[in-house]
C-alpha cells in the first residue's frame, strides 16, 4: 500500500518526464547529493525515502547518518545519495516535501508530548489530514511520540455532533450504533462526543460505548466532568487545545488529548538537497 502512495507522488510530478533534466543531464552522468538540515528538529520519513529510491532507481546507493526519531540540528547532514545524476534530480522535490512535511509534524508532536511528559495522558492526532498523505502524517505523529487515533472512518465508531443531531439525539444514536454493529458483525469502539454535562449524562445514562470525548470542556470542566464519569470509560479531551493550553489539560487526568493542529498546522521543516562532490 504504501509503495503505491510513493509511486503515485512520483507519477504526480514527473508526468511524462523530468523534461528539465533530460535537457541538459547525460543519461550516463553519475552523482551525488547531500541531505542538509536548515532548520532544528526531529527527523521523520527516512525509512519512506529510502524506499522511495528503491522503487525509483534501486542501483542508488544510500549512506545514512541519521534515523528516523532523530534530533536533527543546523548543519546536519542526514543522508548522501550517490548514483544516477538523472534520477536524483528526478526524484529530489517528492524527497524533499516528504521529508519536510513529515519531519515538521514529527517535531511538533515531540515538543507537545515533551511538554505533558510528566503527567498519565497520550497525545493522538486526528483525521484533519492531507488527502493521499494521512498514512504519512499518522506515522510522522508516531515517530514525534503521539498515538494515532482511528485511520479512517472504517476502523472506528466516533459519534460526533452532527451524528448525534441527525440520529435524533444521543440515545438513538447510540442505541442505532449498537444494533448496527451487531447487525453486521463488527467488532469496534465507539466514541461519543458530548458537548455539555447534559449529554454527558445522557451517555453516562445510555451506556454501551467505550470513550467519551469532552468537546470543548476548559481544563475546570473536564476536571468537573472526570468526577461523574465511571472509570470504565476511557475519556479524550478535543477541540480549542493548542501548544500554549496542553499543559493544563494534562493536569486534568483526562487520558486522551487529540489535536488537529498536529497535522493540520506543521509548518513544513527547512531542508535542502545539494549537490555533492566529495
Amino acid at each position: 500500500m504504501t509503495d503505491n502512495y510513493i509511486l503515485d507522488f512520483l507519477k504526480e510530478d514527473i508526468g511524462n518526464g523530468d523534461h528539465s533534466t533530460l535537457a541538459c543531464v547525460p543519461e550516463s552522468k553519475m552523482g551525488s547529493a547531500q541531505l542538509l538540515v536548515k532548520e532544528n528538529g526531529l527527523l521523520a520519513g527516512i525509512e519512506l525515502i529510502k524506499r522511495l529510491y528503491t522503487l525509483y532507481d534501486s542501483s542508488l546507493e544510500i549512506t545514512e547518518y541519521k534515523k528516523d526519531g532523530d534530533v536533527i540540528k543546523v548543519g546536519d547532514v542526514v543522508f548522501k545519495v550517490t548514483g544516477s545524476s538523472q534520477t536524483i534530480l528526478t526524484t529530489e522535490r517528492t524527497v524533499l516535501n516528504i521529508l519536510q512535511r513529515m519531519s515538521a509534524i514529527a517535531t511538533l508532536t515531540n515538543r507537545i508530548v515533551l511538554m505533558v511528559k510528566d503527567y498519565p495522558v497520550k497525545i493522538l492526532d486526528t483525521r484533519k489530514t492531507t488527502p493521499g498523505f494521512r498514512f504519512f502524517e499518522k506515522e510522522a505523529v508516531r515517530i514525534g511520540g503521539g498515538t494515532n487515533h482511528r485511520f479512517g472512518l472504517f476502523d472506528m465508531v466516533m459519534l460526533k455532533d452532527n451524528h448525534v443531531d441527525y440520529a435524533g439525539g444521543i440515545k438513538e444514536a447510540i442505541s442505532k450504533t449498537i444494533a448496527y454493529l451487531k447487525s453486521n458483525d463488527l467488532d469496534l469502539k465507539i466514541e461519543v462526543e458530548v458537548r455539555n454535562f447534559e449529554e454527558l449524562d445522557q451517555v453516562i445514562s445510555v451506556g454501551g460505548v467505550n470513550r467519551i470525548m469532552l468537546d470543548n470542556f476548559t481544563p475546570n470542566e473536564i476536571i468537573a466532568a472526570l468526577r461523574v464519569i465511571p472509570s470504565s470509560y476511557e475519556t479524550e479531551a478535543s477541540g480549542g487545545i493548542t501548544i500554549e493550553n496542553v499543559v493544563e489539560y494534562a493536569k486534568t487526568g483526562v487520558q486522551f488529548i487529540s489535536i488537529g493542529a498536529l497535522t493540520h498546522s506543521a509548518q513544513s521543516m527547512d531542508l535542502s538537497l545539494k549537490a555533492s562532490f566529495s
